[in-house]
């Protein structure tokens, strides 16, 4: 595909939707948000005014548009599965927010439909593969100048979530990205899935075990264990420590200036994903524009989507199981080597 400037069609016109319209028509070079879908007419009507887009009631009817290069899917995860399908079916390149679909199943159908199309289109969103600090650890673990590794230690803490957020999504929702972006860094599968409680935090609900922690063992035997604990009250903190034959590397924390306030000095932290992930969302969709205009996909597969979904489905078995699960994924397809 060779344009000037890609016309891209976003549908799901929801806060995180929102962001990707501003930070690609404004931040970034190569597209533009032409067009948006929601099945909220009213409020999609709205922000296309905004953005100066035209908008869809139907995001099929978007999708199908000669007007349209590439499709954006931001909406509840449960439409992911027929946006994604439709991008497919009309030829188009899609970017697909995470997760591919909510179950394994909706994500193998996709990944099908594409080996079956014959050319790789979709893209999904783990943006935590752009993120400047993971990119270092992954140049440092992949040369092997510091051995092999053995053990990570990570942990994706959050302020606070409301009470619909229960204990699957945990695994689901949040550790979903420690799935992708681990496997990513280590370059290699899990084998297994187990998840563990420790004592619940006094800010929990009934349905809500926190905090719990995933552990995943590697095929080459590499262990790991996450950390989930979602209501902490007072941060939002994503770690991850690589512990090497030879030495211990640390995710790097992003730097924000000193201040010295009430008797004492410090550094602000990030109060939610959307700050700390601010620079990694806009590597990813520049990255993603880069590599649709020149016809290919560069980022996270369906593939991977698919794997991912197969893995938080193991770790979830294990948890309501209360044992440690062999996670089961098919050979990789030859169209994804």
């Amino acid at each position: 595909m060779k344009v000037e400037d890609l016309k891209l069609g976003l549908v799901g016109v929801g806060a995180i939707g929102r962001t990707h319209i501003e930070r690609i028509n404004n931040q970034l070079q190569g597209a533009k948000v032409v067009a948006c879908a929601d099945v909220n007419a009213d409020f999609g009507r709205e922000v296309a005014k905004k953005y100066d887009c035209r908008f869809y009631e139907s995001g099929e009817e978007m999708i199908e548009s000669a007007d349209i290069d590439g499709v954006i899917v931001t909406t509840l995860d449960p439409d992911h599965e027929r946006f994604v399908m439709k991008s497919i079916k009309e030829g188009k390149y899609v970017f697909c927010e995470k997760p591919l679909a909510p179950e394994a199943e909706a994500c193998k159908r996709i990944v099908e439909a594409e080996i079956a199309g014959g050319k790789k289109l979709v893209q999904v969103g783990f943006m935590r593969r752009y993120d400047r600090g993971y990119r270092q650890l992954k140049e440092a673990i992949q040369n092997r100048k510091y051995g092999e590794p053995l053990l990570l230690h990570c942990a994706h803490r959050n302020p606070s979530v409301d009470e619909n957020y229960d204990t699957p999504m945990a695994v689901e929702n949040s550790m979903i990205h420690e799935i992708d972006v681990l496997r990513w860094l280590l370059d290699e599968e899990y084998a297994t899935a187990e998840v563990v409680f420790a004592k619940n935090t006094r800010r929990t609900h009934d349905n809500l075990m926190d905090p719990q922690i995933m552990i995943l063992t590697t095929e080459s035997g590499v262990r790991i264990d996450v950390e989930a604990f979602v209501n902490t009250g007072h941060c939002y903190d994503i770690k991850c420590e690589v512990v090497c034959e030879d030495a211990i590397l640390n995710l790097p924390q992003p730097a924000t200036i000193e201040v010295c306030k009430d008797a004492q000095r410090g550094h602000a932290i990030d109060s939610d994903w959307s700050t700390r992930f601010v620079d990694a969302y806009n590597v990813e969709f520049q990255e993603w524009i880069n590599a649709t205009k020149e016809g290919r996909v560069d980022g996270p597969t369906a593939w991977d989507g698919y794997v991912g979904q197969v893995t938080a489905k193991a770790a979830s078995k294990a948890r309501d199981e209360k044992k440690v699960i062999k996670i089961e994924v098919e050979a990789k397809p030859d169209f994804y080597k």
